[in-house]
Parts: structure tokens; C-alpha cells; sequence
């Protein structure tokens, strides 16, 4: 339960904030532990509609967390202190959510709570892997190395994400204008022309049939085709998010045609990323595997990872755990297997890291350059089918009138 307080620090300054306790007297015995004398405590009171509709959207992007990483290196590597330096991050915060949380984790670190536990109990911003690593930088004494290591791996996984995304978005906005305008066109303009080719009562070739046949059901019953489309998209997303629809739906993004080729290559530079990042900052291989399992953001890889972090906490070597699967290639286990004999285990996977990077930057840009002349194709054949089957038969009208 969170509580707002107004209390009075040992310098004799005003304070106001707010505190997440179990209850109001666990509240004031943590406030009171800091020194501060209360002067009032009051439960917070429950946000308004409009703001709760505004948390549905209000997120804190991964640019605004690799910034506040690199910050965080940086004033641990001019000897400040934590909590000063949790302070300070909270008052420049930009992004209002992000203020709002990195106060909550300053509390807590006023309250004894070391900056890993402080963290975790915000699940939505910092990832299982984002606390393993700073616990890792806790117990081995590297925060700073810890706070550097994160940054750099958000960073590539920004721009790896990023230029997958970008590269659709051009595609997306293409088809929805086209889809939108061929619309409009059968729901304004098809019924004008129809009534024209009507009433000459000349013969009508079967596809300009279908297209006045299309128009009619558009018009007619178009919101009923609307309704049905949105009810299905809410089915589908409820699906989608069940465990039975995320994992069919990883297995598909697998599986279709050279899009799968690129989430392959994107989920193998995120596992080996991820594990080189943990193993070279300290973390064991079994945590790393567990840890890389819950971020991997496919549920194939998932489940590949846990059943090989079984095997490894069983004895066997990684590379053979792994080696059992399709889906992870060859040549990452034959890499993965000179790392262990090598004792370069994580030099190797941050260089299939790299190569898979590249991979994948390869890819968005082979497919950027097939999308454009198949959208041409598509839309020339889309606009061409629909001007000949209406333009055609009042062509023939007018000749047969001259």
C-alpha cells in the first residue's frame, strides 16, 4: 500500500514523498528509522480515470534506461554515492514514470535495501538480467563495470530491435494508405460508376460484377464486417497472450519463410548477447541460461534454455546441452565448445554476438529491398484490377454510343 508523508528530516528540513508499505504503522517505523520525525501520514490517494488511462500508455523507453546506466557508471566512477547519486538521477529524471519509480528506489536505499533489491521491485522498467547483473557488480564489488556492461548491451539491443522495426514501418504505412484509399473508393466512387453501367442494361463481365458485388457488401454491411474484424483481433490477442497462443505463435514467427530467417538470426545474437554480457561480469553459466531463458522473448528459445540450464546443473557441458536442438546452429555449438576448452568462453559468445548482429542488419536490409518492388507489384495489380473491371465496361458504353 503506498502512503504519502510530510515529515521533518534531522536538520531541521521539510520532506515530502511517498512510501510503499505493507501497512501505516510498518510506514511510519521505516520513516522513523531514517530519522525523520512525522509530522503526517495519509494512504495515497486513488488516481483518476484519466490518469489510469494515461499509465496504459505511459512507458519508459529502453533509450531512457541505457542513458540513465551510462549516468549511473559515471557517478560511481567519480566516487559518489549511491544514494547521492540516486538523488540526483531522480531530480533530472525527463520522463515522469521514471522520476516517479527512481524516487521509490531512492526510499529504499534510505531504508538499508541494497540498489539489486531496490530494483527488482520494479519488474516493468529493470529486467530479471538488468538485477542479476547489478547484484553480480554488488557482490564482486565492479557496480560501475556492472552499470557500463548494461548500457553497452542495451544499446546493441536497441539498435538491433530498432532497425528491424524501422525497416517495416515504411511497408506498414504504404499498405494501410492503400488499404484505405481502395476503401473509400469502393464506398464513394464504385457505387457512382455502378449505377452509370446499370442503366445502359448492357452485358457486365463477371469482374466488374465481383467489384460492384464488393462495393455493395462494403456499403452495406461494412460495419458489421468492422465489428467482426475488431472481435477477432481481441480473440486473437487474448490467444496470443495465453501460453498456448505464445507458443504457437513463436513457433510460427519461426517458421514463415525468410522472416523467419531474420527473428532465428535476431533471437541467437539476443542468447548469445545475453550470455557472454552475465558470464564475463561474473554470473554463473547456470544463472546465466536461466536469466537469458526469461528475456529471450520467444518461447521456442525459452524452452530450449530451460531444459538445457537442467542438463548444465546436472553436469553436462553447455555446448553438448545444447547441441540436441534444430534450432540452435552448429556453429554456435562448435564455438560454445572451443570457449570451454579454451577458457575464453565468453570472448567467444560476444563474438557470435557480433556476427550475429551483423546477421541481422544483413537481412532487414535484403528484405527492405524485396518489400519495395513487391509492394509496387502489388499495388500496381491492385489499382490495375479495379480501374479496368469499372473504367472497362463504361469505355464499351461510350463507343457504343458514338
Amino acid at each position: 500500500m503506498i502512503f504519502r508523508y510530510h515529515v521533518t528530516t534531522k536538520d531541521g528540513g521539510d520532506q515530502k514523498g511517498t512510501i510503499d508499505t505493507a501497512n501505516i504503522d510498518s510506514a511510519i517505523s521505516s520513516l522513523q528509522k531514517r530519522n525523520f520525525i512525522v509530522l503526517s501520514i495519509v494512504p495515497d490517494e486513488k488516481p483518476s480515470w484519466s490518469e489510469d488511462i494515461l499509465k496504459i500508455f505511459e512507458r519508459v523507453k529502453t533509450r531512457d534506461i541505457v542513458i540513465l546506466s551510462r549516468q549511473i557508471s559515471t557517478l560511481f566512477e567519480a566516487k559518489v554515492p549511491v544514494l547521492s547519486a540516486f538523488q540526483l538521477l531522480a531530480s533530472e529524471a525527463g520522463s515522469r514514470l521514471l522520476k516517479k519509480k527512481l524516487v521509490d528506489i531512492t526510499d529504499d536505499i534510505k531504508s538499508g535495501a541494497q540498489i539489486s533489491q531496490a530494483l527488482a521491485k520494479h519488474p516493468d522498467i529493470f529486467s530479471e538480467f538488468y538485477v542479476s547483473m547489478v547484484r553480480s557488480g554488488e557482490e564482486t564489488g565492479r557496480l560501475s563495470e556492472a552499470f557500463t556492461y548494461l548500457a553497452n548491451y542495451l544499446e546493441r539491443q536497441h539498435a538491433v530491435v530498432s532497425k528491424a522495426r524501422n525497416a517495416l514501418v515504411y511497408p506498414a504505412f504504404v499498405i494501410a494508405s492503400f488499404i484505405g484509399v481502395m476503401v473509400l473508393m469502393m464506398t464513394l466512387v464504385i457505387p457512382k460508376l455502378a449505377d452509370i453501367i446499370e442503366e445502359t442494361q448492357q452485358a457486365i463481365p463477371w469482374y466488374t460484377k465481383l467489384i460492384i458485388g464488393t462495393s455493395d457488401f462494403l456499403v452495406h454491411y461494412g460495419i458489421f464486417l468492422l465489428l467482426v474484424l475488431a472481435a477477432g483481433g481481441v480473440l486473437l490477442w487474448r490467444y496470443g497472450i495465453s501460453a498456448v497462443g505464445k507458443q504457437a505463435l513463436s513457433e510460427l514467427k519461426l517458421q514463415v519463410p525468410y522472416l523467419g530467417l531474420l527473428y532465428r538470426k535476431l533471437y541467437l545474437s539476443r542468447i548469445s548477447d545475453n550470455l557472454s554480457t552475465m558470464v564475463e561480469s561474473g554470473i554463473s553459466m547456470l544463472r546465466a541460461l536461466e536469466i537469458t531463458a526469461e528475456v529471450v522473448d520467444s518461447e521456442v528459445y525459452k524452452n530450449i534454455l530451460k531444459e538445457a540450464s537442467l542438463k548444465v546443473k546436472a553436469g553436462m557441458p553447455v555446448s553438448q546441452a545444447l547441441a540436441v536442438y534444430p534450432e540452435i546452429p552448429g556453429i554456435i555449438v562448435q564455438m560454445m565448445k572451443v570457449g570451454e576448452e579454451s577458457g575464453k568462453f565468453g570472448y567467444v559468445l560476444s563474438t557470435m554476438a557480433k556476427f550475429y548482429e551483423r546477421e541481422v542488419e544483413n537481412e532487414v536490409d535484403t528484405l527492405v529491398g524485396l518489400i519495395e518492388p513487391a509492394m509496387i507489384i502489388v499495388l500496381g495489380a491492385g489499382v490495375g484490377i479495379l480501374l479496368t473491371a469499372v473504367l472497362l465496361p463504361i469505355y464499351n458504353i461510350a463507343g457504343s454510343i458514338s
